[in-house]
């Protein structure tokens, strides 16, 4: 690699501030004084090769004690250990890891053994793939690449250092899988053949849940990792319902992609290119797209020679529920998800029948508090672009019923959120006591308000109780 770009990229990374005046360089000068080497590693390094944005500092501490480098750090602020007996602090307000290099028993809760005087191959050869087990010499700028990371990045393979070691942490499949995805690279024969029959049964849903939000939010094609599930024969263990969309036929002229899978696979896809409020939301929409035609796996028949799938929006809600808990522990996030799934044939059929405004309130309202029009109108536009016939990527044009879907809840002004009720409970107390009457009562209120457009209260309460 170019000697001017590493020490352009270390030069960075050394002149981050730690506060009143310092830098990381200064921390670095004292570490080496006292006869350690701090390298950075991992992502920090893999970002660089592959010129991402540099988003974590992960910095590891060779030759000197765990004592030491606490002594050291305590200069620049207090200091926090990360974990238990994980050998790794921080200076609190500082977003920097500091590691001494350790080794991991097998199994789901490993005993650490920290050593500061482990050879620096030793060190790395313990990383999960050769992309993270790079480091660099932040004194002398070296970078230390023992398992030729540098070469299997340029060339887009993914391969472990030491595939025994690899399998002693089965996590390291999903993380496979993520960075499939993100990276859009592919494992070699040897990794893929040890993937193949690796016992995922100890992980907790709880980790799986943490990679399948990274592949999610950081890939630009997320299906590549689940596509790797399908082609390496495990989808079916991980995510059966999913792997129940292979070979179920669509109609050819609305869906010229191929079986449910592909769509699927090209949805999900369509959904990660647009734009969210938050990383929340992009977590919900991307799963709502995943899994938003596993009701077609039941539904789907030929009725007078055309496939044809009635009902199955609301059929796939049960699949939807029993997939998602697989795979995230985020039970809040299940009715949003199965909401949208619910109602996400809703923006066609609108448009279709050229539905007025009260149609929109309405399903505002039905929608919240949990997900809303805006949402939904993201699925669609997903669900519109996962129909590309040359496979593998999908369409990117706008979706002109999309685009009038939205106008339409705008004009409604539902687009984002449900019409306020003109009337509440307490609204009524003077004609009926608290309990089912009175919710009945604002019930049919906020009906009359949407479908007749009252917007007068006191009209309104007349015609409530007229």
């Amino acid at each position: 690699m170019n000697s001017t770009k590493i020490n352009k990229y270390v030069e960075s990374i050394l002149t981050l501030p730690l506060g009143k005046g310092l830098l990381l360089r200064d921390i670095v000068d004292q570490i080496n004084d006292q006869k350690g080497r701090a390298f950075l590693i991992g992502g920090a390094v893999r970002d660089l090769v592959l010129d991402k944005k540099l988003k974590d500092v992960d910095i590891e501490v060779h030759g000197l004690t765990l004592d030491q480098l606490e002594k050291i750090l305590e200069h620049y602020g207090p200091v926090r250990k990360v974990g238990k007996s994980f050998g790794v602090l921080r200076i609190d307000g500082v977003d920097i890891d500091w590691s001494l290099p350790r080794s991991d028993s097998a199994g789901r809760k490993p005993q650490v053994t920290v050593d500061p005087h482990m050879d620096i191959k030793n060190a790395f050869e313990r990383r999960d793939l050769t992309m993270n087990a790079m480091g660099i010499n932040l004194h002398t700028r070296e970078l230390i690449d023992p398992f030729q990371g540098l070469k299997d990045s340029k060339e887009k393979t993914l391969r472990a250092p030491n595939l025994d070691l690899f399998i002693e942490d089965p996590l390291r499949f999903f993380r496979v899988m993520q960075f499939i995805s993100r990276f859009e690279m592919m494992p070699d024969k040897e990794l893929e053949r040890v993937c193949k029959t690796m016992d995922l049964s100890t992980i907790s849903t709880e980790r799986i849940d943490d990679e399948f939000k990274k592949l999610l939010l950081k890939s630009r094609r997320p299906s590549l990792g689940i596509r790797w599930f399908h082609d390496i024969g495990r989808l079916k263990e991980i995510l059966p319902e999913l792997a129940a969309t292979i070979d179920v036929p669509q109609r050819p002229d609305y869906h010229p992609e191929g079986d449910l899978f592909e769509h699927s696979m090209q949805t999900l896809d369509a959904a990660a290119a647009l734009e969210y409020e938050s990383d929340e939301i992009k977590l919900m929409q991307l799963y709502a797209a995943l899994f938003h035609d596993l009701g077609k796996i039941t539904t789907t028949k030929k009725v007078d020679g055309i496939w044809k799938a009635h009902g199955h929006a609301q059929a796939g809600v049960a699949p939807v529920k029993k997939a998602l808990k697989k795979i995230t522990n985020k039970i809040d996030f299940i009715k949003p998800i199965t909401k949208l799934i619910h109602y996400h044939m809703h923006p066609g059929q609108y448009i279709d029948n050229k539905a007025g405004a009260a149609s929109y309130k309405r399903l505002a309202h039905k929608l919240a508090p949990e997900a809303n029009i805006k949402m939904l109108a993201r699925l669609h536009l997903a669900d519109l672009r996962g129909r590309n016939p040359q496979k593998g990527e999908p369409l990117t044009a706008d979706m002109p019923d999309t685009q009038t879907f939205i106008a339409n809840a705008q004009k409604a002004g539902v687009f984002e959120k449900p019409e306020p009720p003109i009337l509440l409970g307490k609204d009524f107390l003077d004609v009926v006591e608290p309990g089912p009457q009175l919710g009945e009562l604002v019930e049919k209120a906020y009906r009359i308000q949407i479908d007749k457009g009252v917007k007068d209260k006191d009209e309104l309460k007349k015609r409530v109780l007229s």
